[in-house]
């Protein structure tokens, strides 16, 4: 079975990757239509430009707040999230999303056996 074309809004990433970021404006999510439409701070259009131009095979960057464009795809990025940069590559799915979803700020919680001083009852542990 082949793979399907990936498609955002019933346009091909081709054709999101030719439109001005005016025409792109009403496809995307009201909150990034919003962002974009106020105008990015100085620091955030410099690590946009920063990704799309991509001179370097993966760029850094403490900025979570930048919205993936279609001109983004394909690119490395390495995300801080508080602790350490995390690596990965933006795919077509991610248009209209921020770069910090993608680099979590939480660790699962993992819990070992009770401690010392645990009672009988908190003592079970469900098998999982």
């Amino acid at each position: 079975m082949p793979r399907r074309e990936f498609r955002y809004r019933g346009y091909t990433l081709e054709e999101l990757q030719k439109m001005s970021l005016e025409e792109l404006l009403p496809l995307l999510p009201a909150r990034a239509r919003r962002s974009l439409k106020r105008g990015l701070n100085e620091e955030q259009r410099k690590a946009m430009e920063r990704i799309i131009k991509g001179k370097k095979p993966v760029v850094r960057t403490h900025r979570r707040d930048i919205i993936i464009l279609p001109q983004m795809v394909g690119r490395r990025v390495a995300v801080y999230n508080g602790r350490e940069f995390v690596e990965f590559e933006i795919k077509p799915e991610m248009i209209g999303h921020y770069l910090g979803e993608f680099a979590l700020t939480r660790k699962e919680v993992k819990h070992s056996a009770p401690g010392v001083g645990a009672t009988r009852s908190s003592k079970f542990l469900p098998l999982k």
